[in-house]
């Protein structure tokens, strides 16, 4: 039998993530560090590892709501057009994902989850991008001779190599909306 989550419990975990984000504003996402959260909520640094496995749990939190923060934006632009315009609705979510290597890397491996209940929040914002993605192409000047859902899918896969890309030394020399123009001019204009 489950007990109910406290109040005082719900609160504890709502200060720990503020402090973070706190902490993320002033010095960033890979300068957070354990100690600097506990010390910041005022609680014991037990009392972190009551709510949290470790920190990328309390950071793939924060991320994941980043994401669909930028999601939502993406939800209420009008529909692209042009590879351009699909391109610029895309940058905000992927100038955040790129924002620092510790980011990029969390989100890769929090994207999938090996069972049904281990599904987090990165991972479900990636569907949600295929989702949204996908809405994109249900009309429109793309191609029609896959699913949007292929399209999206496409879409989600060029947009992650591309970001990738642009933090091996041998393959950044061309920026990510530069490189992303390329690949999505391919697959969406064939």
């Amino acid at each position: 039998m489950n007990k109910p989550v406290q109040k005082r419990s719900l609160a504890t975990r709502a200060k720990l993530i503020e402090s973070a984000r706190e902490i993320i504003a002033s010095d960033g996402f890979s300068a957070l560090r354990v100690e600097q959260v506990v010390q910041n909520a005022g609680v014991a640094k037990g009392t972190f590892f009551a709510h949290f496995r470790d920190k990328d749990a309390l950071m793939e939190i924060i991320i994941g709501a980043k994401i669909d923060a930028c999601l939502d934006t993406l939800e209420s632009l009008p529909q692209p057009t042009t590879v351009d315009t699909l391109i610029g609705h895309l940058m905000p979510l992927i100038q955040f994902m790129t924002c620092e290597r510790y980011v990029f890397d969390l989100i890769i491996r929090h994207s999938g989850a090996a069972a049904k209940d281990e599904i987090g929040p990165v991972a479900r914002t990636f569907e949600r991008q295929i989702t949204v993605f996908a809405q994109w192409f249900s009309t429109g000047p793309f191609r029609k001779d896959v699913s949007p859902v292929i399209l999206a899918e496409g879409i989600q896969a060029f947009a992650i190599q591309s970001m990738a890309l642009d933090f091996c030394s041998i393959n950044s020399e061309d920026p990510v909306d530069k490189r992303l123009t390329k690949y999505l001019d391919a697959w969406l204009c064939r």
